[in-house]
C-alpha cells in the first residue's frame, strides 16, 4: 500500500509518499480501505517529534479515517466486509489501508459524505469526552470556545448549541466569525479586536462562562480563570500557546473552579469504546438528521500531504482538512 512517511521528522516538507506492506486485522480489529483521512494537530506534533505514538500503535500519521471494511479479524461480529465506516485510530490514517479496533468504528451517517465522515471521529470523541463527561456541560450553561473555527472548536460549537447550551465562540477574523454564527454560536468574540475576558463578562452580565474549552494553555490559562463563572470548569485539550502556565490560585479557590485535561490518543481501548457507544446514542441521531456535520475546508490528494500540513499550520482554514487516500 501507499502511505505518507515523515522520515526523521521536521517541517511539512518532510512528508512524502512511500510504500509498505498492507497491515492485517488482528483479533477484535477490522482492516479499512481508507477513502479519506482527517488532518489534526496531533499529526503535526508527531511529525516534528513532540507527540510520539503510544506503544503498539502504527507509526504512520493519522488518527481518523473513513472508508469500507476490507477484512475482519477474529472475534469481530458487528461489522462485515463492505460496511461503510468512520473510525478513530491510534495511528495509520495517512495510507490506503489501516487497522482499527472494531469497537472504535461507527457507521457513516446517512447523508454524510465519506469526506465529512473522516472529519468526525477525532473531534467528536474529543468534544464528548472533555465537555460532556469531564467538564459536565449542562443545558442552560454558557460555553466559551477557543479556536472555534477549527475542527474540534467547530464541533464543540455545533454540538453544544444543539444540546441547549449558550455558546460564545472566539474567532480570529470576520469570515471565521460568520462561520461560527452559521454553526450555532450565540455570540462571537473577535479576539484580535476585543479583550475576550471583558467581552465574556459583558455577554454574561458579569457571571462569566460556566465551561471553557481551551486548546491554547500558556498565558491563556490564567486569563480563562478570569473569564470563568463561579463553579466553572476549564477543559484543557492542547497547548498551542505553550506548555508552561503561571497562574494565581486565588481565583481557583474563590470560584471553586475545576481545571481538567486529557489527551485522547493514549486512552484505553475500553474508554474509547465507551465513548463510541455514547456518540452513537447521543450524537448519531443528530448527524442522521443532517445536523452537526463538519465543514470541509479543503480536500488534498494523499501525495499532497505536505501542502495540506502547510495549509493547516497557516491557520487559514475554516473547518476540517482531509486527505483523499485513494488519489495519490
Amino acid at each position: 500500500m501507499q502511505y505518507i512517511d515523515y522520515g526523521e521528522g521536521g517541517g511539512p516538507e518532510v512528508l512524502r509518499l512511500a510504500t509498505a506492506p498492507t497491515p492485517a486485522a488482528g483479533p477484535g480489529e477490522v482492516l479499512i480501505r481508507i477513502a479519506f483521512a482527517g488532518i489534526n494537530r496531533p499529526d503535526c506534533g508527531q511529525r516534528i517529534g513532540r507527540y510520539p505514538p503510544p506503544p503498539g500503535a502504527s507509526p504512520i500519521l493519522g488518527l481518523e479515517v473513513s472508508g469500507s471494511i476490507h477484512a475482519v479479524g477474529e472475534g469481530v461480529e458487528e461489522w462485515q466486509v463492505g460496511d461503510a465506516v468512520c473510525a478513530l485510530v491510534p495511528g495509520g490514517g495517512y495510507a490506503e489501508y489501516c487497522t482499527a479496533p472494531a469497537a472504535h468504528c461507527l457507521p457513516v451517517p446517512a447523508g454524510c459524505t465519506l469526506a465529512q465522515a473522516a472529519a468526525l471521529p477525532e473531534a467528536l470523541f474529543t468534544v464528548w469526552d472533555n465537555l460532556f463527561e469531564r467538564a459536565r456541560l449542562q443545558p442552560g450553561e454558557t460555553l466559551l470556545v477557543h479556536g472555534a473555527s477549527g475542527g474540534v472548536g467547530s464541533t464543540a460549537v455545533q454540538l453544544a448549541s444543539r444540546k441547549g447550551v449558550r455558546v460564545i465562540a472566539l474567532a480570529g477574523s470576520a469570515a471565521k466569525a460568520e462561520a461560527c454564527r452559521e454553526w450555532g454560536a450565540d455570540a462571537v468574540i473577535q479576539y484580535h479586536d476585543e479583550d475576550f475576558v471583558a467581552a465574556t463578562h459583558a455577554l454574561t452580565e458579569g457571571r462569566g462562562a460556566d465551561v471553557i474549552l481551551d486548546m491554547l494553555a500558556g498565558p491563556t490559562l490564567a486569563r480563562n480563570l478570569d473569564a470563568l463563572a463561579l463553579d466553572g470548569r476549564i477543559a484543557l485539550i492542547a497547548f498551542m500557546a505553550g506548555a508552561q502556565s503561571t497562574i494565581d490560585v486565588v481565583p481557583i479557590l474563590r470560584k471553586r473552579a475545576t481545571i481538567t485535561g486529557s489527551t485522547l490518543r493514549p486512552c484505553s481501548l475500553a474508554h474509547k469504546a465507551r465513548l463510541a457507544e455514547a456518540l452513537r446514542r447521543e450524537v448519531w441521531p443528530l448527524l442522521e438528521r443532517g445536523e452537526c456535520l463538519p465543514r470541509i475546508d479543503r480536500v488534498f490528494p494523499l501525495a499532497d500531504a505536505a501542502a495540506a500540513h502547510h495549509h493547516f499550520e497557516s491557520l487559514r482554514h475554516v473547518g476540517k482538512l482531509v486527505l483523499d487516500c485513494q488519489t495519490a
